[in-house]
C-alpha cells in the first residue's frame, strides 16, 4: 500500500554529453578539463559528478585527479537544473522606440539577454516583463519577446517583439539576412586596406567548449568591415554581419590578427599585444583600465516593420567606455 501523504519526487532531468580529448592536448586533470569544457560548470560541480559516478572515461568510472590523454573518451551526465520562471523586475531600460508591435532597446554592458543557468535575474527579459503587458511567446518561456541576442558584455540595439506574429515576421527577416545591422568596434592594430571581408567557418572549440574557433567543419560565417579611423596601435571599424554565429565578430577579428580591444576571451586584454614597444604598451594598459569588456557596440539596426511595411532604421551613440577610449586616443 502506498502512503498517499508522501510526495513522490520525479527523477531529476539529466543532460548527457560525450567529449573526446583532442590530439596535442597537454596532460590535465579531468576535473580541470571539464570545468573548462562544460558551459556553466564549476570545479565543485564537476568533482561531485565524478564522485557520484556520472563521469566515465573510456567507459569506466574515474577520479577527479585522473590525468587525461589524447583520445580519451569522456561521457558526462549532469543533472539539468529546471528552467527558471522569468519574473518581472523593475530594471531601467533605454528604449529608443516603442509601438503596439515592438520595441527597440539599447542594451547596456553586463546585462544578459534572458534568464539562464547562473543568471536567473537582472536580465533584459526580466526588465521587459516589468515594462510590457505583452511579449511574444514563440520561444521558450524564459525568452519572451527575444528575437535575437547580444553577448552579455556587448552593448547596443535589439528589437523586441510584442506578439508571436511580429516575432515570426522579424525572425524571417533575420533568416533571410534582410535585417540591416551595423556594429562598431575598437580593435588592435592598423589595417592596410580600408575595407575587407572575413569568411571563415566557426565551431565550438574542442579545447575549450566555452569558446568558438575557426574550423573547416564549422558553420559558414561572413563578416564585412570598414575602417573608420586609425590610431597609433588601435583602429575604429564598422562591421556588418552576413551571418549571425555565436561570438562571430570577436572570433573573426581575432582570426585576422585584430582582436577586439578589451576582449578577455579572444586575446584583447594584453597591453603588450603583438610586441608593442614599452611606451605604447604602457599607454595600452592605461586605456584598458577604462574599459572592462570588449569594445563592441551594436550601433544600428534596420528592418521592415511587420505591421506597417515601413522601412525603419535606428542608430545609437557609442557607450561611455568606448567614447572615453576614443577621446584618449585623439
Amino acid at each position: 500500500m502506498t502512503d498517499s501523504s508522501v510526495d513522490v519526487i520525479p527523477p531529476e532531468p539529466r543532460e548527457t554529453m560525450r567529449l573526446v580529448v583532442p590530439e596535442g592536448e597537454r596532460p590535465k586533470r579531468i576535473d580541470v578539463y571539464l570545468t573548462r569544457q562544460v558551459e556553466n560548470a564549476t570545479r565543485t560541480k564537476v568533482q561531485a559528478a565524478i564522485e557520484a559516478g556520472m563521469v566515465l572515461v573510456n567507459g569506466k568510472p574515474t577520479k577527479p585527479s585522473y590525468s587525461l590523454s589524447p583520445g580519451d573518451i569522456i561521457d558526462v551526465t549532469f543533472p539539468r537544473p529546471p528552467r527558471p520562471e522569468a519574473l518581472p523586475e523593475a530594471i531601467p531600460l533605454e528604449i529608443l522606440h516603442e509601438d503596439d508591435s515592438l520595441l527597440i532597446v539599447n542594451k547596456p554592458a553586463g546585462m544578459v539577454t534572458h534568464p539562464a543557468y547562473g543568471n536567473y535575474t537582472g536580465t533584459l527579459v526580466n526588465a521587459l516583463l516589468h515594462h510590457c503587458d505583452q511579449l511574444s511567446r514563440t520561444r521558450e518561456a524564459v525568452r519572451p519577446g527575444i528575437v535575437h541576442r547580444l553577448d552579455k558584455e556587448t552593448t547596443g540595439l535589439m528589437v523586441v517583439a510584442k506578439s508571436d506574429a511580429v516575432h515570426a515576421h522579424l525572425a524571417r527577416q533575420f533568416s533571410r539576412r534582410t535585417i540591416d545591422r551595423e556594429y562598431w568596434a575598437i580593435v588592435w592594430g592598423r589595417f592596410h586596406e580600408e575595407r575587407g571581408v572575413i569568411e571563415a567557418s566557426l565551431a565550438r572549440s574542442k579545447r575549450d567548449r566555452k569558446k568558438v574557433t575557426v574550423a573547416e567543419e564549422g558553420k559558414h560565417a561572413v563578416t564585412e568591415y570598414k575602417v573608420l579611423r586609425q590610431f597609433d596601435f588601435l583602429t575604429l571599424i564598422r562591421l556588418k554581419l552576413q551571418t549571425g554565429r555565436t561570438h562571430q565578430i570577436r572570433v573573426h577579428l581575432a582570426h585576422i590578427g585584430h582582436p577586439v580591444f578589451g576582449d578577455p576571451t579572444y586575446g584583447g586584454r594584453n597591453p603588450a599585444w603583438n610586441g608593442l614597444e614599452r611606451k605604447k604598451a604602457q599607454r595600452a594598459a592605461n586605456l584598458l583600465k577604462e574599459i572592462a569588456r570588449q569594445a563592441l557596440h551594436a550601433k544600428t539596426i534596420g528592418f521592415v516593420h511587420p505591421k506597417t511595411g515601413e522601412k525603419m532604421r535606428f542608430d545609437s551613440d557609442l557607450p561611455d567606455d568606448m567614447r572615453t577610449v576614443l577621446d584618449l586616443l585623439s
